[in-house]
């Protein structure tokens, strides 16, 4: 299949499906099967909205193997591979490094912000396109939802308290230590809280989760 942008490539993170490890915070108002459930919904939502797109080449990057992974791919074109790190940070970094050196530009997007869609990466493409070595998509619970960059310097993820709502601040920080332009789009809610699942009503396979 034909992409718009050729020269990117667009990878999902994705956490395997392993029940009492997922939307944690989620158990609450779901239980841990609830919470399971949610996670392998939202996983799919998101591979669904971004292989139909067509923006860019496009990846799966998941924690660990897994069939539910290799149910979600069968059919289609998309790989599926296993990240290695010993943190957030690391593990993005070192898909940064692996994919620039086959692509121009490289986003990586999680799987928990189901509004995330192929007209916002493709705003993020497009920015990058510009000569901005950077772009975020904010969340608006102090995270991002998205990261695409140009090149990839290690003290980008370094020290960050990943999983608080300090990460794009601190981000931010690492930035302009390095002396880096670069550009934000518009903030975008996660669905990690059980406050969070009122948002989930617009979206038609994931509204059955709203409590």
């Amino acid at each position: 299949m034909t992409v718009r942008y050729p020269d990117s490539c667009l990878v999902q993170f994705a956490k395997a499906p392993i029940l009492g490890r997922v939307k944690t915070r989620m158990q609450s108002a779901l239980g841990e099967a609830g919470c399971l459930n949610l996670h392998r919904a939202l996983v799919e939502h998101q591979f669904c909205l971004q292989h139909e797109a067509l923006v860019s080449n496009f990846e799966l990057w998941c924690s660990a193997k897994h069939n539910f992974f290799d149910q979600l791919v069968d059919g289609t074109d998309v790989s599926v591979r296993v990240q290695q790190g010993k943190d957030l940070g690391e593990r993005m970094h070192n898909v940064f490094v692996d994919r620039l050196r086959q692509y121009s530009h490289v986003i990586i997007i999680g799987s928990d912000c189901p509004s995330l869609d192929g007209e916002y990466v493709t705003e993020a493409l497009d920015r990058l396109k510009q000569g901005v070595p950077a772009v975020f998509g904010p969340a608006t619970d102090g995270g991002y939802v998205l990261i695409g960059l140009s090149h990839v310097n290690s003290a980008l993820f370094d020290r960050v308290r990943w999983g608080s709502d300090q990460v794009i601040e601190q981000t931010r920080e690492r930035l302009k230590g390095l002396g880096w332009q670069w550009d934000e789009l518009p903030s975008l809610p996660d669905i990690d809280r059980p406050e969070d699942l009122q948002l989930l009503s617009n979206f038609t396979k994931l509204n059955n989760f709203v409590v």
